[in-house]
């Protein structure tokens, strides 16, 4: 196991050859909306000056990740009384734009004031969702606002208990948000161009999980984890083809982990006694494979799957997770970290980039042999919640107050 340290010095990127960087992470979860980053191949071990510190910056606050498309990273946070957009250089950190709106937005638990949503980069616009609801669209190559909805006042969405979270999802033509809101209107869709209402759906209340769109028998379908539990509709017309109820009987729960689809499956989690199941898609209703809350349950980060195994947390954040793999044919657990702590998880390539809460990145490789770390790095101080993107073999990560870039694809010596 390799201990490695990051430098206070910033460092100039070295030029590393492109075959072996990664494509753009520009939204929630990264290209493929699931946390894998399949191009990437790390090094398998580095020297002991670690890897680069590239840049970092001071920033507000937020638990919105940032995303990175055409060398351009996307940043969504507070500053002062407004929601800030800020575009900068992705490999030196250098503001590009800066756009903002005024947010009057209060946590009620005193956790942060911050936007919770990731933005969505696509077709040459910037999507953000406040925590007061407000979706808008920005210019990516200028910063210019194209249009806003305040959702809170046009669909009655409720604050929830932490405020508006969904990150949004470009699907087609329509960017879509489970939201929550009254008379029908817990998950919206609006045409990208021009944020006019396209259709909405349901009337369940929002969670804080993420929709994403997948393809069962060569037909495209929209997958929302509400409050509830899993919806399945038509991405164009809003068309809702089944409803599979899993959500806790407390009523101070959350379902937050966005739906893992792996082939003709989907994989659901929830915590406060709700539990994980893994389902096959039928378009009339899913047909549940297993289930049970002694295996993977899910409080508020996403698990990834690779080669027949998911990885992921177990259990609550405040009570200190297990860092679990489990075999996603049977549901068994074949290794389990316990007491490991709350964190997020990223795949790249067949390694497992953890970032936990205390801002620890640590690199294992993906296997049900048990947990192999090779590397650990303290790359941000406490309370990093926000989920990190590796783009170009640069990986972004953000605490309550501070992003950093760094490169774990140069694994030369400092």
């Amino acid at each position: 196991m390799t201990r490695f340290r990051i430098p206070i010095a910033l460092s100039v990127i070295a030029i590393i050859s492109t075959s072996l960087r990664a494509a753009d992470w520009p939204q929630f979860l990264g290209p493929t909306r699931n946390g894998v980053s399949p191009k990437t191949d790390l090094p398998d071990h580095y020297p002991p000056g670690g890897p680069k510190l590239v840049w970092k910056k001071d920033v507000g606050q937020g638990f919105s990740g940032p995303v990175v498309a055409s060398g351009k990273l996307i940043l969504f946070h507070r500053l002062g009384d407004k929601e800030t957009v800020e575009c900068l250089d992705a490999r030196t950190g250098a503001r590009v734009w800066i756009s903002d709106y005024p947010t009057h937005y209060q946590d009620d638990f005193g956790f942060d004031e911050g936007p919770r949503a990731t933005p969505t980069i696509a077709d040459g616009g910037v999507y953000t969702f406040g925590a007061e609801g407000m979706l808008s669209c920005w210019d990516f190559a200028t910063g210019k606002r194209l249009w806003q909805v305040d959702t809170k006042d046009q669909f009655t969405a409720a604050k929830g208990f932490f405020g508006l979270a969904c990150s949004p999802l470009v699907e087609g033509n329509a960017v879509i948000l489970n939201i929550g809101g009254g008379k029908g209107a817990g998950i919206v869709a609006f045409e990208k161009a021009s944020g006019k209402l396209l259709w909405k759906a349901t009337d369940d209340e929002a969670s804080y999980s993420s929709p994403v769109a997948a393809t069962f028998n060569g037909k495209r379908y929209l997958l929302v984890f509400n409050r509830e539990g899993l919806v399945a509709l038509d991405p164009i017309s809003g068309k809702v083809f089944f409803n599979f109820p899993w959500r806790s009987r407390t009523r101070e729960s959350v379902n937050a982990a966005t739906p893992l689809v792996i082939g003709d499956e989907i994989f659901i989690s929830a915590s406060y006694g709700t539990g994980a199941a893994l389902l096959r898609f039928h378009e009339a209703g899913p047909e549940k494979i297993w289930s049970g809350d002694e295996i993977l349950s899910n409080h508020y980060a996403t698990s990834v799957y690779h080669d027949g195994f998911l990885y992921g947390f177990d259990g609550r954040q405040e009570s200190g997770p297990n860092l679990r793999c489990v075999d996603a044919k049977s549901g068994k657990v074949r290794w389990s970290q316990d007491n490991f702590g709350a964190g997020t998880l990223m795949l790249a390539g067949a390694r497992l980039l953890v970032l936990t809460e205390k801002g620890e990145l640590i690199m294992a490789p993906a296997g049900p042999d048990g947990f192999k770390p090779i590397a650990h790095a303290q790359i941000l101080p406490f309370n990093s919640r926000a989920y990190p993107a590796l783009a170009d073999g640069l990986y972004y990560a953000r605490s309550k107050d501070k992003l950093v870039c760094v490169d774990l694809i140069d694994a030369k010596a400092q």
